[in-house]
């Protein structure tokens, strides 16, 4: 019973002593220089920054295509966990060995490619670190964003039409969820490198052709489109 006492004790003590971010651990043996933050600390703020960025993208999804793009991204946080942010993306596609495998069995593999998109989310950026490594340390944050974009697609339903030139890819415009996730590592003040895995999620027609002089069939499917990009992002 005394033990539970005094472990009861301790955990209302340590609920007293608390570090805000601007507390810091007074080392008297270090350099007077030098000044040791807690976790708590942010080092570097969001809050009414304007950024702009640039990322590099390989397209996760899509079993008949391989897709290479990147986006134009430029944003602005008004709190330090809320922000808005607009992309510009454009993708290049070419048929994959999966795509050529199947047509070797005498089918056409059906596709719809993304050609460019642009659409603005909110972002939410609730969770930030450090890590200490190599003796160096590194701050980042990880956040969140949803909204709406503009999509721009293509596909090859040309192929299922009689009488159409195969070889031409139908474009189409639709409209789609634009969602993201990814981290931000501080280089300084000014840059920092941006990882994140961006999202599109519409609704648009597919082609079926179940065999030679069997009518073209069109039914409304869901398609997601994941981009895993790396870029760079300038803070003014």
């Amino acid at each position: 019973m005394k033990n539970f006492a005094l472990i009861l004790v301790s955990l209302f003590l340590s609920t007293v002593v608390l570090a805000d971010e601007k507390s810091l651990y007074n080392f008297s043996w270090l350099d007077k220089d030098k000044e040791i933050y807690v976790l708590q600390n942010r080092r570097f703020r969001k809050d009414g920054n304007l950024y702009v960025g640039a990322t590099g993208a390989k397209t996760l999804s899509g079993a008949f295509i391989d897709s290479y793009g990147g986006t134009v991204r430029g944003g602005y946080f008004f709190r330090e966990d809320w922000g808005i942010e607009l992309v510009f993306g454009k993708n290049t596609s070419e048929e994959n060995d999966t795509a050529k495998g199947v047509k070797e069995q005498g089918t056409v593999p059906f596709y719809r490619q993304i050609d460019t998109y642009t659409g603005g989310m909110f972002m939410w950026s609730p969770f930030y670190s450090k890590i200490n490594t190599f003796n160096q340390i590194f701050y980042f944050d990880w956040m969140f964003g949803l909204g709406a974009a503009n999509i721009r697609t293509e596909d090859n339903r040309n192929k299922f039409t009689p009488g159409a030139n195969e070889n031409a890819l139908t474009s189409e415009n639709v409209f789609g969820v634009l969602w993201n996730t990814g981290f931000r590592f501080y280089i300084n003040d000014h840059w920092s490198l941006r990882l994140d895995v961006t999202g599109l999620t519409y609704q648009a027609e597919k082609s079926k052709q179940a065999g030679s002089g069997t009518p073209v069939t069109t039914t409304d499917k869901i398609f997601t489109n994941y981009d895993l990009g790396l870029g760079l992002n300038y803070t003014f």
